[in-house]
C-alpha cells in the first residue's frame, strides 16, 4: 500500500502549481458601464429600444448560465445519450406554443391578419436538404444561432468566424429566396395544424408530439445512461 501510494504522493509535490485566473471585475465593470451609457444613447431616440436591450441581455444571461443551445439538444442523445437539453427544449417548445396560440387566436378571433403566417414554410425536398446541411453545419460550428451569439460574447473565436458566415449565408438566403419559392417551391404544400384540426385540436396535438418526445427522451437517457437525471 505504500509503495503503490508514494508515486503519487511524489508527483503531486512536483506538479506545479495552477496560475490564479485573471480577474474578470474591470471587464464587468468596463461592460455594465458601456450597456449603461449605450441605454442612455437608445432612451434619448426611441423609449422601446431600451426595453430590447434589457430583454436582450437578460436573454443572453440566461442562454450563458443555461449553456442553452438547439445544437446541443440534437447532437448530445447521439454522442454522450444526456437528453436534458433535448428535455429543456421540449419543455420551452411546449411554453412557447401557449403563447403563440394565444397570440394568433386572439388576432383569428378579431378579425385581424393573423401573425407569423410568413413563417408557415412549404413542405419541399429544398426544406428537408436545407435542414440537413444546416443541422451540418450547427453541429461543425459548435451551436445553433443563438448558442453561437452566446458563445461570440464569451469570446469564442470559432464561433465568431461561424457568426461571420452565418450573417453571409443569411444574406444570400434571403437574397435568392424568391427564386426557390419561383421556381423550386410554389406548389409544395404548407401545413397550418388550425386548418386541419382547429384551434383547440391544434393545441391538443402539439402537446401530445412534445410529450410522446418527452417520454422518448426520457427512455433514450435511461437506455445510454442508465438514469434519466
Amino acid at each position: 500500500m505504500g509503495q503503490n501510494a508514494s508515486p503519487a504522493t511524489k508527483s503531486a509535490r512536483t506538479r506545479a502549481p495552477r496560475k490564479p485566473k485573471k480577474s474578470q471585475l474591470p471587464f464587468a465593470l468596463l461592460a455594465t458601464a458601456l450597456v449603461i451609457g449605450f441605454g442612455f444613447y437608445l432612451h434619448h431616440y426611441n423609449d422601446k429600444m431600451v426595453t430590447y436591450l434589457l430583454f436582450g441581455l437578460a436573454f443572453g444571461v440566461i442562454l450563458q448560465r443555461s449553456r442553452f443551445c438547439f445544437t446541443a439538444s440534437m447532437r448530445d442523445p447521439w454522442i454522450t445519450g444526456s437528453t436534458s437539453v433535448t428535455r429543456a427544449v421540449l419543455i420551452a417548445c411546449s411554453i412557447a406554443t401557449i403563447g403563440f396560440t394565444a397570440i394568433k387566436y386572439a388576432a383569428f378571433t378579431g378579425g385581424n391578419p393573423i401573425p407569423g403566417m410568413d413563417n408557415v414554410g412549404q413542405i419541399s425536398l429544398a426544406l428537408i436538404v436545407g435542414a440537413v446541411i444546416f443541422g451540418i453545419g450547427m453541429v461543425i460550428a459548435g451551436g445553433c444561432a443563438s448558442g453561437t451569439l452566446m458563445r461570440v460574447g464569451e469570446g469564442f473565436t470559432m464561433q465568431m468566424l461561424a457568426l461571420l458566415f452565418f450573417v453571409i449565408g443569411s444574406l444570400w438566403g434571403a437574397h435568392d429566396m424568391g427564386w426557390w419559392r419561383a421556381h423550386v417551391i410554389k406548389d409544395a404544400p404548407s401545413v397550418f395544424l388550425p386548418d386541419v384540426f382547429g384551434w383547440l385540436g391544434a393545441l391538443l396535438v402539439q402537446f401530445l408530439i412534445i410529450l410522446l418526445l418527452y417520454i422518448a427522451s426520457v427512455k433514450w437517457q435511461e437506455k445510454k445512461m442508465g438514469s434519466s437525471e
